[in-house]
């Protein structure tokens, strides 16, 4: 009897870049919370702790803050902790990522290339002049090939589709 209350209302917490801690006691639209910060998106902050393995069978437990950004039209939930991030700080996340991604293509595209040369190298190796022979002849006559078509060996699109138009020739009419 009388335990029926709970210790701490349920509130959905708000941090701002400043370090001031609001509390939501009640679902809001993210929108609402992006009208009263200008500036400012709305983000759901997520803790994940991660054990790692280090030398010698020791265990070390790694704390990773995640931060989801939100759409103005969904609503934060009551027990969620947000975080206001500026529109600065997201267009530098949005960048970096795609720096990580044009960073892993490159290295991903340079480690394709060395094994590709590593295989061509192989076979050089072995001694197998014939099939030298035949490739740098295939290689002479692709070449000779894209010079004849107009130097790149691509052709424009329009040069592919002409249509057929019939040579006319003019008649000339006997006078009677």
């Amino acid at each position: 009897m009388g335990n029926c209350q709970a210790a701490e209302v349920a509130a959905a917490v708000v941090q701002h870049p400043g370090g001031r801690v609001e509390r939501l006691y009640w679902s809001a639209p993210a929108a609402e919370v992006m009208r009263a910060n200008p500036g400012h998106y709305v983000a759901l902050v997520t803790l994940r702790v991660a054990e790692e393995r280090q030398d010698a069978g020791a265990r070390r437990t790694v704390r990773l803050t995640r931060v989801k950004l939100l759409k103005p039209k969904e609503t934060l939930l009551l027990g969620h902790v947000y975080r206001l991030i500026t529109a600065n700080e997201v267009t530098k996340a949005v960048q970096a990522r795609k720096e990580e991604k044009l960073r892993k293509a490159r290295q991903q595209l340079q480690q394709l290339e060395s094994s590709t040369r590593q295989s061509k190298l192989r076979p050089a190796a072995d001694g197998d002049d014939d099939d030298d022979d035949d490739e740098a002849s295939l290689d002479e006559s692709l070449d000779q090939l894209a010079r004849q078509d107009g130097g790149d060996g691509h052709r424009s699109s329009g040069a592919r589709h002409r249509q057929w138009r019939p040579s006319l020739h003019s008649i000339d009419e006997a006078a009677s």
